[in-house]
């Protein structure tokens, strides 16, 4: 069935596709100019289609109102995780939210395998309401809306990938900004763009296709993440070398420093206090640094060698709020964690390693994680 789908879709013109998927900025607005290809296209393999179009099967409950923000939590679940978790289960082609306890809340199956397939980052917008998804190998960025379980708007052409217009390579993380706007991290395209989704205008670029190398903001050397911070100034991180750097909106480096430790770093982020970064090396054994870009000084590290506690390339670690320990995505062990800050324990764990799913409490190379601050779940599931 799901290899019928991916050939079925495959053989429709990009504007029928669209008309099948519903989406609100049409993809084919954004092609290059008439008799000229879009992009070069990728040939897409097995490893890229994952489980296909799947779905845990789980009855999910009512969504509750959003009563939560970033700064104005919902109550909290307390240890081991004080929040319901969103993954974007890249090899399962869903995204997927899993409370404390383990109940699935909610889940956004892949609506197709042409457009949709590999989401690799999910963050919240500010209001909690939508969603914005990475796909690297599927060349694109999207916007869903959690309440409607809805692709609601694209930026890239699936299968082909280049640096003009509407166009992306390798597209790692994807936040929408304050304003509504879309900020990702087109690694091979060596820039971090901001898109307007409103007209599907790149309104800032920073970084330049083909020159790879680390003078930020005009040139990049593969970024991979672009966090926005509180006060809207950008954290970016670059593959090459390690380098972590804040960038303001208007383009201004404030700092730029290598993470200490690091093979491979991805998506760095803000501590809860905003004061120092924490960054997960993808690597095998993997590893997470917490780091204080004032001194350069490491404060806080896991990496374990061998065994069953040791990462196999670990995309994301978050620093929780209320509790201060380690959320950490531990992608090729098919796994989702929780380090105790002090004792460097395991203590929370979703997916289960060496075994892929998707049932309930399997995963098949999760890539992505944000918190559910914005719903008190807790009190929802109690009614």
């Amino acid at each position: 069935m799901h290899r019928f789908l991916s050939s079925y879709f495959s053989r429709l013109s990009m504007l029928e596709l669209l008309l099948v998927v519903g989406l609100a900025s049409p993809v084919a607005a954004q092609t290059s100019k008439p008799g000229k290809p879009a992009g070069v296209e990728v040939p897409v393999t097995a490893e890229m289609t994952g489980a296909g179009m799947v779905s845990s099967g789980a009855v999910l409950p009512p969504i509750p109102p959003v009563t939560g923000s970033r700064t104005r939590l919902v109550p909290s679940w307390g240890k081991p995780l004080p929040y319901p978790i969103v993954i974007a289960d890249r090899r399962n082609n869903r995204l997927i939210e899993v409370a404390p306890d383990k109940r699935i809340l909610w889940e956004f199956p892949s609506p197709n395998l042409k457009v949709y397939r590999g989401n690799e980052d999910i963050n919240f917008s500010i209001d909690g309401k939508r969603l914005a998804v990475s796909e690297e190998d599927n060349f694109d960025v999207h916007i869903v809306d959690y309440e409607k379980r809805q692709l609601t708007w694209s930026y890239g052409v699936p299968d082909s990938h280049g640096s003009g217009a509407g166009l992306l390579n390798y597209p790692d993380d994807a936040h929408l900004l304050a304003d509504g706007r879309l900020i990702t991290a087109d690694i091979r395209n060596c820039r971090v763009v901001i898109i307007d989704p409103k007209t599907n205008a790149i309104t800032t670029q920073w970084g330049t296709p083909g020159q790879c190398k680390h003078k930020p903001p005009k040139q990049l050397a593969h970024p991979n993440g672009a966090t926005p911070m509180e006060n809207g100034d950008i954290l970016i991180t670059e593959i090459s070398d390690a380098w972590i750097s804040r960038i303001t909106r208007e383009g201004k480096v404030l700092w730029s420093v290598k993470a200490p430790n690091i093979h491979y770093p991805s998506d760095a982020f803000p501590t809860v206090d905003g004061k120092q970064v924490i960054v997960a090396d993808f690597w095998k054994p993997g590893r997470v640094v917490i780091f204080d870009p004032s001194t350069r000084k490491m404060t806080w590290e896991y990496f374990v060698k061998d065994g069953d506690l040791m990462l196999d390339h670990s995309s994301i670690a978050r620093e929780l709020p209320v509790t201060g320990d380690i959320l950490v995505v531990d992608d090729l062990n098919d796994r989702v964690i929780v380090i105790d800050r002090k004792t460097k324990a395991i203590i929370w764990q979703y997916g289960e390693k060496g075994k892929k799913g998707h049932a309930p409490g399997l995963l098949n190379y999760p890539d992505g994680v944000d918190l559910d601050v914005y719903r008190d779940w807790k009190a929802a599931l109690r009614k």
